[in-house]
């Protein structure tokens, strides 16, 4: 009879996608993640495979927290300004005093040119939030919140990649200060 688990898995694979996030793949080493995730390397591998596959996993498990986070806080949002805003506020204020950035944007800049999986799992979580602001550029169109002057794509694709900058920005000593003067700009252009 087999051992059981002694370790909740979203738990373990929380603290994992946290190391990556603050360290980047390359400088986090397999005793790094044993000794962050609180398991036995042989759990480790048992339940998570290798140190690529367990990158993967947790470049998932970060989609699906920074998706259910964006559904929840936009869906609450009365106006689609509302609902932008929140999502930069995200991007500025998200990991308190800590300057780790956006796990996606760490990851492609590290590893998208050299990793196919790593780029299309990036690829993937850009263009869904390049989705979800054209969306809410387009409702706020038609309610005549925003000005209707440009394309909703070609606006989404503008302020997403004010996020990205913003989102590296946040990785380094910049001021959240500068970062939401970055941010407002950029939101004006959506103004009537």
């Amino acid at each position: 009879m087999g051992r059981s688990k002694e370790f909740e898995e979203s738990v373990v694979l929380q603290k994992a996608m946290e190391l990556f996030w603050e360290q980047g793949y390359e400088k986090t080493s397999m005793s790094d993640l044993v000794e962050h995730m609180g398991i036995h390397r042989r759990s480790l591998y048992d339940t998570f495979g290798d140190k690529h596959t367990l990158f993967l996993k947790a470049l998932d498990y970060f989609a699906e927290f920074m998706n259910a986070k964006l559904k929840s806080e936009t869906s609450h949002a009365e106006t689609a300004k509302q609902s932008i805003q929140f999502i930069f506020d995200l991007m500025i204020e998200g990991a308190g005093d800590s300057h780790w950035g956006c796990l996606f944007v760490n990851s492609a800049a590290e590893l998208a040119l050299r990793d196919m999986e790593v780029n299309e799992k990036t690829e993937k979580a850009f263009i869904r939030t390049e989705h979800l602001l054209e969306d809410l550029i387009r409702k706020g169109q038609q309610t005549g919140e925003f000005s209707c002057d440009y394309d909703a794509e070609v606006l989404a694709e503008s302020l997403h990649n004010t996020l990205l900058g913003i989102r590296l920005l946040a990785r380094t000593t910049a001021s959240k200060d500068k970062l939401h003067r970055i941010a407002d700009f950029s939101l004006a252009l959506l103004n009537k």
